[in-house]
């Protein structure tokens, strides 16, 4: 079984960028209701540090996975993830289905795009990308990234 390190759990949280949303049964509508700790100004997590907006992120945009009640790390956009032998390079492959908002298809170049509009923002992704030697989209199901070292 693999164990989780702070380089999955930074290649995860990179995710949390991508504004896909995943195909939602329409017989399953349902209402969340919630109080905002403050005035929601910007809906783009890229763009500020506020928790309201962050918040507002993880109920509304899908990401590449997640944690379930356990605090287990799941695949939520992923269908499956690979490691190679020698752990330099991930493979992620993403499950059918996810669309944006406009009914369009979620691509690999979409992450791809996502993680890096994300690393050129944030401080965590930043110090991800130091170990990042490329990332690139195989094919419209499939991204890998590749690390300069185990």
């Amino acid at each position: 079984m693999l164990k989780i390190n702070r380089r999955i759990l930074a290649v995860a949280s990179a995710a949390l960028l991508l504004g896909a949303s995943g195909a939602v049964a329409q017989d399953n509508k349902k209402t969340l209701r919630f109080v905002q700790a403050g005035n929601l100004t910007i809906l783009d997590p890229i763009f500020t540090t506020a928790y309201v907006t962050r918040d507002h992120g993880y109920m509304v945009y899908d990401t590449l996975f997640s944690s379930d009640e356990n605090n287990a790390v799941k695949p939520q956009m992923v269908d499956k993830h690979e490691v190679s032998a020698d752990k330099k390079l991930w493979t992620f492959t993403l499950r059918d289905g996810l669309e944006w908002h406009d009914g369009k298809p979620v691509v690999a170049d979409d992450c791809v795009a996502s993680i890096k509009r994300w690393a050129a923002r944030d401080a965590m992704g930043q110090k991800m990308m130091e170990f990042v030697a490329e990332m690139k989209a195989v094919n419209d199901k499939t991204f890998t990234i590749a690390l300069k070292e185990p």
